[in-house]
C-alpha cells in the first residue's frame, strides 16, 4: 500500500483502547476493519496533500451529509506565519476573505454572501468550544490562533447549524496542536522566520509523554513594520495543555491560551489616495490592543465499545482596546491651530466575560442487521459584555488609553443560552444513509446603561431592553454511496442568526428598537457529489441554497404631529437569497500516469459561482432586488505543485470578482470611500518547501508576485474608515526543527 497520499479512514464503531486526543496522528498501512476514529487523523506516511473530507463521525460529533473540509496545516503551501487565509483555505470553495489585517490575527472570512467581519457569520471555534467575543450578541472573533500552532481546520456548512447554534455561516474549528503523537519524554520544536517589512516570528514547543501524562506548550512572538505606513504590530501567545490518563476508558484535558496583540491601525484611504499610493496612510496615532484567555477543562469517556462522552467547560475572557482619530478618510489627522497640538483621539473599551458548559455523547446501536449512530448533547451559556465607548483620549500619538472625563457611553450587555441537540444516523443499507436532526434553544438578551450625555449633562440611558425566547430548529442529511469511495450527499437545515448588541443600544432621542424585533431565520440547502478516485483525484461539486429571513436595519419612520417628527426604527427589514454552485477537483498527474514516487506533479481548482440579493416584503423598499453587498458572483482559485524527493514548489492564483460595499449598490465612490464598489483582483503567491531531514525543514515564498494594488474592503469605523488596501508584494523565509 502506498503511503503518498493523506486518508481519513472513519467507518465503523471505535474500540476501547482508542485514544480520544483530538490531535493524534496515527500512520498505518491500512485499516481493514471497519472502524470510526474518535478525534483522530490518520496521515499516511510523506503526505503531501492539506485537503480531505471530514469522516461520518468524528468524537462525538456527525458529519455525514454535510457539506465539509478539512485542512491539514502540516501539508498547506503559503505562508501561515501570517495567517494569510487565501493560501490556507484556497481548496475550501466560496470563501470570501477580507485582507487588511498585517498581522493576520483578525480573520474575517465568509461564504454564499454573508458578511466577512471578522468572520462573524461562522461559529468560530477552538478544539471545539467557543472563541468569538459572544457567540449570541457580539460573534466577532478578535482572537484567532496562529496557524503553526493549528494542526487542523475543520469547516462545515449547513447543517452544522443543528449541533452549534447560532450563524448561517457554518462552523470553522481550530484544532490545536496537543503533543499527542510524541511517545518520549521530552521533544523541542521551533520554527524561525523573517520576512518583508521587518517581519520576525518565532514559535518554539515542547511536548512529550511520561506514564499516563501527555502535555504540550508553545510561546509564539511576532512583530512587523507592515507593508504600509503606520502598521507596526506585535503579537505574542502561550498555549499549555495536559492530558492525564485515568484509565483505558477516561481522559482528563486542562488547557490555557493566552494571547495579545497590539497593532497600529494605518486607516483608510480615499479612492484617489488608494490611486496614489495605496502603501500611504494618514493615520499615525490609531492603536488597537486586544487580550484574549481561554481556559478550558475536557474530559471524555469511553462509556463501552459502541459510545463515548465528551464535556467541555470553557471560558473566555478578552479584553478589547481601541484609541485614534475616527474621521473619515476625507479628512486629515493635523495640528490644531488653535492649540498648536492634535485633536483629542476617542477611545473605547470592551470587556468580555463569558463561561459555557457542553455535554455530548454519541453511541452506535444496531437496528435490524443495520448499525445506526446517536449523537446528542446539552449547552449551558452565560456572558457580559462591559462596554465603555467615545471617551476623551489624550492629543498624543502612542498607544495611551487615559481617559479625560467620564466615558459617555458605559453599557452592559448581558446573554444567556440553553440549547440541546439531537442527531442520527439511519443506514437503510450499505449506500444509503438518512441524518435527520433537531435542536432547542432557549436565548435571553440584555442591555443597560448609559448610553451619553444631556447638553445639561445629565444621563441619557438606555431603553432597559429585555429579549427572551426559545424556538426549535431542525435538519435532514443524507449520503448516498456511489462506490467506496464517491457519494451523493444532501442536506437541509434551518438556522438563526440572534439579535445583535448593537441592535438593543438605542439612543432614546432618535432611535427606537421595535418592540417585535426578532432574530434572523432562515435555512441552508446544499445538493452535491463529492469523492476521489485512488490517490490522483479528488472532488467536491455542490449546489447551494441559502435564505436569509427577518433581517435587521434601520427605517425611517414619519411621526406626524409627534415630537420629534420622524425617527429610526431599527426593525426587520427584509430577507436575502443566497444561490450558487461550489467546486472544487484536484488532480495528480504523476499518480495517475506514472506512479513514480520521487516525482509530484498536481493541479486543483476551485471555482464558486454566487447570486445573493435581498428579496421578499423589504420595509427598506430601496435594496429589494439589489445585490447583497460584499457577495462577490464568481471566486477562482487555482494552483499548481510540483516535487521532486524532498523539494515542493506551489504556484497559486486567486481571482475575486466585483462587489459592492452597501446594500444599496452604489458603484461610484462616495467622497470618504465609504461606499462604492470594489473591483475585482488577481493574486498570485508562489511557495517552495525543502525537507532536509525528518527533523529539519525549509520554507520560502513571494505573497502577491505580480505586486498587484487592490482592495477587500471599504470600512465605515474601525480598522478604516475607507478603502482598505490589500499588502503589496512580501517575501518571508522559515527554518523549523524539531529535537
Amino acid at each position: 500500500m502506498k503511503h503518498s497520499f493523506l486518508a481519513l479512514i472513519a467507518i465503523g464503531v471505535i474500540s476501547t483502547a482508542q485514544s480520544q486526543d483530538h490531535n493524534k496522528i496515527v500512520e498505518k498501512d491500512t485499516i481493514t476493519a471497519q472502524k470510526y476514529l474518535a478525534d483522530v487523523t490518520v496521515v499516511g506516511r510523506g503526505s503531501r496533500s492539506d485537503y480531505q473530507q471530514m469522516p461520518e463521525v468524528v468524537g462525538t460529533s456527525i458529519y455525514a451529509g454535510k457539506k465539509n473540509a478539512l485542512i491539514v496545516l502540516d501539508n498547506v503551501q503559503g505562508n501561515v506565519v501570517n495567517n494569510t487565509m487565501r493560501q490556507v483555505m484556497s481548496k475550501v470553495a466560496g470563501i470570501h476573505i477580507w485582507e487588511s489585517d498585517p498581522s493576520g490575527i483578525q480573520i474575517g472570512i465568509a461564504a454564499r454572501g454573508l458578511s466577512p467581519n471578522r468572520s462573524w457569520e461562522f461559529n468560530v471555534r477552538q478544539n471545539g468550544y467557543d472563541i468569538s467575543a459572544d457567540p449570541f450578541g457580539y460573534p466577532e472573533a478578535y482572537y484567532n490562533p496562529q496557524l503553526q500552532a493549528v494542526q487542523r481546520i475543520e469547516v462545515v456548512r449547513g447543517q452544522g447549524s443543528l449541533q452549534y447554534g447560532a450563524q448561517f455561516g457554518g462552523l470553522v474549528n481550530y484544532i490545536l496542536r496537543n503533543g499527542s503523537e510524541i511517545n518520549k519524554p521530552f521533544e523541542f520544536e521551533t520554527q524561525q522566520n523573517i520576512g518583508s517589512n521587518s517581519l520576525f516570528n518565532s514559535y518554539n514547543a515542547i511536548g512529550g509523554k511520561s506514564g499516563k501524562v501527555h502535555y504540550y506548550g508553545f510561546f509564539d512572538h511576532r512583530n512587523g513594520e507592515g507593508w504600509r505606513q503606520n502598521s507596526r504590530f506585535y503579537t505574542n501567545a502561550g498555549f499549555g495543555t495536559v492530558t492525564y490518563q485515568v484509565n483505558s476508558r477516561l481522559s482528563l484535558t486542562a488547557e490555557l491560551m493566552r494571547s495579545n496583540i497590539r497593532s497600529q491601525q494605518p486607516g483608510g484611504l480615499t479612492d484617489s489616495a488608494f490611486g496614489a499610493d495605496a502603501q500611504q496612510s494618514t493615520r499615525s496615532r490609531n492603536w488597537f490592543d486586544v487580550t484574549w484567555t481561554t481556559p478550558a477543562l475536557i474530559a471524555n469517556y469511553q462509556i463501552s465499545e459502541n459510545a463515548r462522552w465528551n464535556t467541555k467547560l470553557f471560558a473566555t475572557i478578552g479584553d478589547r482596546n481601541s484609541v485614534g482619530f475616527m474621521q473619515g478618510a476625507n479628512v486629515a489627522d493635523t495640528i490644531n491651530p488653535a492649540t498648536r497640538q492634535y485633536n483629542n483621539r476617542v477611545l473605547n473599551i470592551d470587556k468580555y466575560r463569558n463561561y459555557a458548559l457542553e455535554s455530548r455523547v454519541l453511541a452506535d446501536y444496531n437496528l435490524g442487521t443495520m448499525k445506526n449512530t446517536f449523537s446528542g448533547g446539552i449547552r449551558m451559556y452565560t456572558g457580559a459584555t462591559y462596554r465603555q465607548a467615545d471617551g476623551r483620549g489624550t492629543t498624543g500619538s502612542n498607544y495611551d488609553m487615559t481617559v479625560i472625563g467620564d466615558y459617555p457611553r458605559d453599557v452592559t450587555f448581558t446573554s444567556q443560552n440553553a440549547a440541546a441537540f439531537v442527531e442520527n444516523i439511519f443506514r437503510l443499507s450499505d449506500k444509503f444513509l438518512i441524518i435527520p436532526g433537531v435542536r432547542y434553544e432557549w436565548l435571553q438578551g440584555s442591555a443597560s446603561g448609559r448610553q451619553g450625555f444631556a447638553p445639561n449633562g445629565s444621563e441619557i440611558n438606555l431603553q432597559n431592553i429585555t429579549r427572551s425566547r426559545s424556538f426549535v430548529l431542525g435538519g435532514i442529511g443524507a449520503e448516498y454511496h456511489v462506490t467506496k469511495e464517491t457519494e451523493f450527499y444532501a442536506s437541509y437545515a434551518q438556522a438563526y442568526r440572534p439579535i445583535q448588541f448593537a441592535n438593543l443600544q438605542a439612543p432614546p432621542t432618535t432611535d427606537v428598537v421595535d418592540p417585535e424585533l426578532k432574530d434572523a431565520r432562515g435555512y441552508n440547502m446544499d445538493l452535491g457529489y463529492r469523492g476521489k478516485i485512488n490517490s490522483w483525484l479528488k472532488f467536491d461539486v455542490s449546489g447551494f441554497y441559502l435564505q436569509y429571513n427577518n433581517r435587521v436595519g434601520t427605517v425611517t419612520v414619519s411621526n406626524p404631529g409627534g415630537t420629534p417628527s420622524s425617527y429610526r426604527l431599527i426593525t426587520n427589514v427584509g430577507a436575502s437569497t443566497s444561490k450558487g454552485l461550489e467546486s472544487f477537483v484536484e488532480f495528480n498527474a504523476v499518480r495517475a500516469f506514472n506512479g513514480n514516487t520521487n516525482f509530484d506533479l498536481s493541479t486543483f481548482v476551485t471555482y464558486s459561482y454566487l447570486d445573493a440579493r435581498y428579496s421578499g416584503n423589504h420595509k427598506d423598499a430601496n435594496t429589494k432586488g439589489k445585490k447583497v453587498e460584499n457577495a462577490p458572483s464568481n471566486i477562482l482559485r487555482t494552483g499548481i505543485s510540483a516535487g521532486y524527493k524532498n523539494l515542493l514548489i506551489t504556484g497559486q492564483l486567486s481571482y475575486v470578482g466585483e462587489t459592492y460595499s452597501d446594500a444599496n449598490n452604489t458603484a461610484k465612490p462616495t467622497a470618504n470611500a465609504q461606499n462604492g464598489l470594489i473591483p475585482s483582483y488577481n493574486v498570485i503567491d508562489l511557495t517552495a518547501t525543502y525537507k532536509v531531514s525528518q527533523a529539519l525543514n525549509v520554507r520560502a515564498g513571494i505573497n502577491n508576485l505580480a505586486d498587484a494594488r487592490y482592495f477587500t474592503r471599504r470600512a465605515g469605523g474601525y480598522p478604516g474608515p475607507g478603502v482598505l488596501p490589500a499588502d503589496g508584494r512580501t517575501f518571508f523565509i522559515s527554518v523549523g526543527a524539531k529535537l
